[in-house]
């Protein structure tokens, strides 16, 4: 059964909501928002209307947020005092509490995501590490977490390209994870994330240590400017392949996009190399890559602006893109995130895609340090 002191908790945790999100602010300039889709032209510039629409469904998304957490506060003390008079049970409360803890922290979190690029989809590619099957298995593990992460928080997720292993697993894997704030959540997985188990593929039942690197960038859509310069780019094609040699195309629909790209600050030059067999048309394959490519143009940019926040505030903790972020000890029953402290026994949880306490723990600690 919870204490009052929780009760008050709570009440506070959801009054202080209301004054960080300034939702008597945000429901002024969602009505403002929401007025100008009335307009009689209001369809003619289609690109417009859509960003206008996004607009106002951002608004009504944190409003009703609010107000969710706002009716489980005042139904869980309604309880409370229902309680008292035997009107209902001890685990009554205490499942209306766990309801309302559970959208509090929700909506706590996404307050977290204060960058524009946050709300954006995002694409993540894992590369297997060297190592052979037993990381090319690992690469595939971690795929199937991502995508049990984003079945559970109702986000779509499409393949754009896949690599298989030599005899098990997969080499590469790029995905497109569509959602609500995806990217702001998901940015926390950008790093090396470290396997030890006893591996099935070792005779002698020995210890194995496995590396796969995991890449997040933003999905950007066409009311993102980036600048792509058409002369850099160069484009093969390849028939796309299942496994094993299986279900080959006949014709040539994998494209491989080749981008020549320099540096604006340093003047080094770098290929840029996007692979896409997701669509059984090669057209549609060339206009994911070119999706794809401005994408990672778009977090370069990004990670440029971030670094150089981060000289100016050199006091502050650093967030090392592309270190080995996190260890997943499967014989100690032990997932620990080098960042952040935050470990689990729940390996098989982990495994699953309940990366939710990983997420917050990183969104906590480092989102603060992001420049505004």
């Amino acid at each position: 059964m919870i204490t009052s002191d929780q009760l008050k908790d709570a009440q506070s945790r959801a009054e202080a909501l209301y004054k960080y999100l300034d939702i008597e602010a945000k429901t002024m300039q969602f009505q403002e928002e929401q007025l100008r889709t009335q307009a009689p032209d209001f369809w003619e510039d289609a690109k417009r209307a859509e960003e206008q629409m996004k607009k106002v469904k951002s608004l009504e998304k944190w409003i009703e947020g609010y107000k969710q957490v706002k009716v489980l506060v005042d139904e869980l003390a309604l309880a409370f005092d229902f309680y008292k008079e035997e009107m209902v049970t001890e685990e009554e409360v205490d499942e209306a509490y766990a309801k309302t803890i559970e959208a509090l922290e929700e909506l706590e979190m996404r307050n977290m995501l204060r960058q524009e690029e946050d709300s954006m989809d995002c694409v993540l590619k894992i590369n297997s590490g060297a190592g052979g099957t037993e990381s090319q298995d690992w690469a595939q593990m971690l795929m199937r977490m991502y995508m049990r992460y984003a079945e559970a928080h109702n986000y779509k997720c499409t393949i754009s390209h896949l690599q298989d292993g030599d005899e098990a697993g997969i080499k590469t894997v790029t995905m497109e994870i569509e959602g609500d704030d995806a990217y702001g959540y998901l940015k926390s997985e950008n790093g090396v994330h470290r396997l030890v188990r006893v591996s099935p593929y070792n005779a002698q039942g020995k210890r194995m240590t496995s590396f796969a690197s995991v890449f997040v960038t933003p999905l950007v859509d066409d009311t993102i400017e980036v600048y792509v310069d058409p002369s850099k780019i160069s484009w093969d094609l390849f028939r796309s392949g299942g496994a094993g040699g299986q279900n080959v195309n006949k014709v040539e629909t994998g494209v491989r996009l080749r981008y020549q790209y320099k540096d604006p600050d340093t003047g080094e030059e770098e290929e840029i190399l996007i692979e896409n067999t997701e669509s059984r048309k090669q057209l549609e394959n060339r206009e994911n890559a070119m999706r794809l490519l401005r994408s990672q143009l778009y977090d370069r940019a990004l990670q440029k602006r971030k670094a150089a926040q981060a000289k100016i505030e050199a006091g502050k903790k650093k967030i090392e893109w592309g270190s080995q972020i996190r260890s997943y000890v499967f014989d100690d029953r032990r997932v620990k995130d080098h960042r952040t402290g935050f470990q689990t026994s729940d390996v098989n949880g982990v495994m699953d895609g309940k990366l939710d306490g990983f997420i917050k723990a990183y969104l906590m600690e480092f989102s603060e340090n992001e420049p505004e």
